[in-house]
């Protein structure tokens, strides 16, 4: 409830350019789903211990993000990046089925094309490789996910992948093509509650490899 609230006042201080307050809110936002996670027993499985690591390395990219820059964007994009391996690890450790594995594969693989085509055209020549890269690793945190869940992991595990791939595209859209409409409206709830699903994901797991 306290990570909901603080979006909440983060979404409504970004609309009223309030930076301090924002930079505040987004701080105890992201604190909050650290704190889900290690009261929902993350240090009790590799599964949790590499999840909990990857959700460090969110709040990291949070903190980032709050400067301005390209310089600033990119060590987040990185520090993001690095998040999404240590889930697809995560959802390795608690084992996977290749049957949806592979079923998520094409559909995945078919949005992520078509916003790699969406955005090319809007990126600076700098970030053209790091934004593709980024592109493929969410992407195969997303299948891995859906992997996780066929072997018998939680639904939190699915939608909280699904919500972090679209918050993304928010975050996206916002760096590079200047929307008149702005995107952290509705991608910054995406974001924290996909990583409230994740965090707490670790209560329901019951991962193969402990």
């Amino acid at each position: 409830m306290l990570c909901l609230a603080a979006t909440v006042v983060l979404v409504g201080s970004q609309l009223a350019d309030k930076p301090a307050v924002a930079a505040v809110a987004k701080l105890v936002a992201s604190s909050s789903f650290l704190a889900v996670a290690l009261t929902s027993g993350a240090l009790r499985s590799n599964y949790g211990r590499i999840l909990l690591g990857g959700l460090v390395l969110s709040g990291f990219g949070d903190m980032f993000l709050l400067g301005r820059g390209e310089a600033l964007f990119l060590a987040g994009l990185m520090s993001f990046l690095l998040a999404h391996v240590a889930y697809v690890v995560a959802f390795a450790y608690h084992g996977l089925n290749d049957k949806w594995s592979i079923a998520a594969v094409l559909p995945i693989a078919a949005i992520s094309i078509v916003v790699s085509i969406w955005l090319t055209p809007h990126l600076p020549e700098p970030m053209v490789v790091p934004v593709r890269a980024y592109t493929l690793v969410i992407s195969l945190m997303v299948i891995t996910a859906f992997g996780a869940r066929g072997a018998g992991g939680p639904l939190l595990i699915p939608f909280g992948a699904v919500l972090f791939y679209l918050s993304d595209l928010s975050v996206a859209s916002l760096q590079f093509t200047s929307p008149e409409f702005p995107t952290y409206v509705w991608g910054l709830p995406f974001y924290y509650t996909g990583q409230l699903m994740l965090a707490s994901s670790v209560r329901y797991a019951k991962p193969k490899n402990r």
